[in-house]
């Protein structure tokens, strides 16, 4: 059993076996990483979105909603609630200005909701940063160990072939270490895959809660007034899917 084994595979494995079991290796940690750094993430949104609207909306003005939502928060990209809510008011400020600018033709709900969009699109970009990495290891990595793997059989039998002793010991030992690849494929695409699809569904529901708060800040700096629920299924949509 000496002969057999991980080590007895890096030992014996060429300069292309040895490559592929550090791409699978790299691909692992990387995976890793980008979920432990997402879920982190997700995980930080999801306490705002638990009070964040309704600290906004029980505030005195517009500027103590702002202060409340930016409590603790030193960059306002990592907050997309405040983001928003400074977007909004920039956008309505500004349109209000008497300069002659391009945009002081447009009609303040088109501007404003041009603007609220483009720091909707800027926040679902950095949530949905990094899970191309996970798409793309959990659909490669499967590829990469079957790869090793037929190239490890592929030098096993030449190995057979040349000593001239093909009993079962001598087959089943050289081959049982070639599968070992396709094992750390799936190994590397399963985590993989099934962080990519928890990390989309949780970006998901974030992504509905800031459209509806996108809605209310429409409504709220257009008219002075916060839209109700039940108007809000024909309000404007400010936030694009997902995916």
């Amino acid at each position: 059993m000496q002969n057999y084994g991980l080590a007895h595979v890096w030992a014996q494995g060429d300069f292309v076996t040895r490559g592929i079991a550090l791409a699978l290796l790299i691909m692992s940690v990387l995976s890793w990483s980008v979920i432990v750094i997402k879920a982190w993430n997700v995980m930080r949104l999801k306490r705002l979105t638990k009070n964040a609207e309704q600290l906004f909306w029980h505030s005195d003005d517009l500027s103590d909603g702002v202060k409340k939502l930016g409590a603790g928060t030193s960059d306002p990209q990592d907050n997309p609630f405040l983001a928003l809510a400074l977007s909004g008011q920039e956008a309505a400020d500004h349109h209000h200005q008497t300069q002659p600018h391009l945009h002081d033709r447009m009609d303040v709900s088109d501007w404003i909701t041009r603007c609220l969009k483009d720091t909707m699109d800027d926040s679902i970009a950095r949530m949905q940063s990094g899970l191309a990495v996970l798409a793309s290891i959990g659909s490669t990595a499967p590829f990469v160990g079957l790869f090793g793997t037929v190239w490890g059989i592929y030098h096993a039998l030449l190995a057979i072939g040349v000593s001239g002793q093909s009993s079962i010991d001598q087959v089943a030992g050289p081959v049982g270490e070639a599968l070992i690849m396709t094992a750390f494929g799936l190994f590397v695409a399963i985590p993989a895959v099934l962080g990519y699809n928890a990390l989309t569904r949780a970006n998901k529901a974030i992504v509905t809660k800031l459209n509806r708060f996108a809605h209310g800040l429409h409504a709220f700096f257009v008219t002075g007034a916060r839209l109700s629920s039940s108007k809000r299924g024909d309000g404007l949509r400010l936030a694009t899917r997902a995916n």
